[in-house]
């Protein structure tokens, strides 16, 4: 593969990390920019505790399916499946979509955590791994009532889920380990919050009327 095709995927891959669907859907949908209410976040949680389930799903879907994307430009690589190369430059171009997401170039670099992008480029790389990551993720989230404690304890155990199913490469695990790190750094803020009790509940089903009057 020559360097222009090289630069031109993990390029590629930035941009479509940088596709700022929370924000364009709030502006053009809703008249309302999400960085400016909620947790200030440009991502699927926020949208949902701000414009509700109906704006949220769609957020989601595409923030995944752009991770998903990015990481299968692996295929204009020219590299041999499942080499070292294939391998590390699937790893390079999922990094690439996360930071596109965090820092859009489409948004003015003010974007979310991107954990939706990276739970897509995941299914590039240990399709029962993210999934079970998923159920534990929602497991969680369903009876805790917080996004930062499923997404950080699905990405705890995504490499255990992903040796499981099968995906246990030294090079996977050492990724799924860093994708691990990448998570409990990205939500440093809700730890803080989290350890103070002031964290944001996110109520998947709705708030109950009990739930309401609290």
């Amino acid at each position: 593969m020559d360097w222009i095709l090289f630069f031109a995927i993990h390029i590629g891959a930035y941009l479509l990390g940088s596709i700022p669907s929370a924000v364009w859907i709030g502006k053009i949908f809703y008249g309302v920019d999400v960085r400016t209410q909620g947790s200030g976040n440009a991502g699927t949680t926020n949208v949902l505790r701000v414009l509700g389930a109906k704006a949220a799903l769609p957020v989601f879907l595409i923030d995944m399916l752009k991770g998903y994307a990015a990481v299968s430009l692996v295929h204009l690589a020219g590299y041999e499946a499942d080499s070292q190369l294939w391998l590390y430059t699937k790893i390079s171009l999922c990094l690439l979509a996360v930071v596109g997401h965090m820092y859009p170039i489409f948004a003015g670099f003010r974007g979310g955590k991107g954990v939706a992008t990276l739970v897509g480029a995941m299914f590039a790389f240990s399709v029962g791994g993210i999934l079970l990551s998923l159920a534990t993720f929602f497991v969680i989230v369903a009876f805790s009532h917080y996004v930062s404690v499923g997404s950080m304890v699905g990405g705890l155990l995504l490499p255990f889920y992903a040796a499981l199913c099968g995906d246990s490469s030294p090079i996977l695990m050492g990724f799924f380990g860093f994708i691990s790190l990448l998570l409990f750094y990205t939500h440093r803020t809700n730890i803080g919050r989290l350890l103070a009790g002031t964290e944001n509940k996110t109520y998947l089903f709705g708030r109950s009327k009990e739930k309401a009057k609290e």
